[in-house]
């Protein structure tokens, strides 16, 4: 059995290089900077639209930044109605609240704010609006084939880069299980990267979201899937996270390094859109699935332990990250244990635990299970990961 799942692993990288060629090679039109908002909003102001819907969270309602992009979309000449019941790891539920009010109030276009959550759940709703079809319908690769709403996106945390990926992630609403969509029509048209959205993010979500898209970009480079073109967008955003995560996170209020952490997410965004993710990811999904594990978190404590037991056939790759960042070593081994010691240093800077309170003993097993179904399914993953070493590699992570 482990020779014919290792062998429909192969397959699996094998058809993952096939998408990779057939993703069209394009990047929303971005604008960065403090006056991204603005600028965002008046190119949706000469689209001619009728209405917007802005798909956001109650959090961000509450602290004032739902506000300044509705503001600046009124001051564009732009009418809009504002759907905030995203709520982390977002249901169908969810998703079809915010079609439901689509179509009632007649709009047109669909403007995402906010985190992973309300992008992922706004690239559905764009979708199901522009097809006819119901969310659940377009589930899985390819599905979407016809146009969407369009679609345009704000990131407020500097983590997913789902402003710039082919892929959005919503939860069943009974099971929590996630439910992968894959489809290049959900990628935004229009993305405003704008770092005095983030200024007022605490501490713990800035190392936490940033770790994600460090994740992103290291599981990128060492996929198997890798090509000069998501190289470089990994090179640029692990150096970004490396000089810039320190400061952002002592000092939020230090625009430059919010800048830079916007554009690691979104250089990390390119990247692994192109390429897949790996076992982190395998492992966060089911961490967010049974505990509500915040996905960045989850991501974060999980990435030096993936390393460690990737190390052995990704070490070339790891030697060519510590590189990156200025690191030295006599050999490539020595070069990537290097770069995974930096990895636990900087998690430990921004106070990110190396293990998962939540986690029980008990769940190992179906933890393990799922993880490495997810992965063999999906992932090109640099070094094949049995269950049993994925339930060694777990019991590290317990508390």
């Amino acid at each position: 059995m482990s020779t014919l799942k290792r062998g429909l692993h192969g397959a699996v990288i094998g058809a993952t290089k096939l998408f990779s060629k057939l993703l069209p090679d394009r990047v929303p039109v971005t604008f960065v900077g403090s006056e991204a908002t603005r600028e965002l909003c008046d190119a949706i102001g000469s689209f001619g639209l009728r209405q917007v819907l802005v798909v956001t969270d109650a959090g961000l309602v509450d602290v004032g930044i739902a506000a300044r992009v509705t503001d600046a979309l009124t001051a564009a000449g732009v009418k809009w109605v504002l759907y905030s019941g995203v709520e982390p790891d977002p249901t169908f539920t969810q998703v079809d609240a915010g079609l439901a009010l689509l179509r009632a109030e007649g709009c047109d276009a669909v403007l995402a704010c906010g985190g992973g959550s309300p992008m992922d759940a706004a690239k559905v709703i764009a979708a199901a609006a522009g097809t006819g079809r119901t969310p659940a319908e377009l589930e899985g690769r390819f599905k979407v084939r016809k146009a969407p709403l369009p679609l345009f996106a704000i990131p407020t945390t500097a983590g997913t880069g789902s402003e710039v990926t082919f892929a959005a992630v919503v939860s069943d609403s009974e099971t929590h299980a996630k439910k992968f969509f894959v489809d290049p029509n959900l990628l935004p048209q229009m993305v405003a990267l704008d770092p005095s959205l983030m200024l007022g993010l605490p501490p713990h979500i800035t190392a936490a979201t940033a770790i994600d898209a460090l994740t992103h970009a290291v599981e990128s480079w060492i996929a198997k899937t890798a090509t000069p073109q998501t190289e470089a967008y990994a090179r640029s955003a692990v150096r970004l996270v490396f000089e810039n995560l320190p400061t952002a996170y002592s000092d939020g209020t230090d625009l430059s390094a919010r800048k830079n952490m916007a554009l690691a997410a979104y250089y990390g965004g390119l990247a692994f859109t192109r390429t897949s993710v790996g076992y982190v990811h395998a492992i966060a999904h089911n961490f967010g699935a049974r505990y509500g594990t915040p996905h960045g978190l989850a991501n974060a404590i999980a990435l030096p332990h993936v390393l460690e037991f990737s190390k052995s056939e990704a070490e070339d790759r790891l030697a060519g990250l510590a590189d990156v960042i200025g690191l030295s070593g006599s050999s490539n081994a020595e070069k990537a244990t290097a770069f995974i010691a930096a990895v636990r240093e900087l998690e430990a800077r921004v106070e990110i635990p190396s293990t998962l309170a939540a986690l029980q003993e008990a769940d190992i097993p179906g933890i393990a299970r799922d993880a490495v179904a997810e992965a063999h399914l999906n992932y090109p993953v640099p070094r094949y990961m049995t269950e049993p070493e994925c339930e060694t590699l777990l019991r590290a992570i317990l508390a």
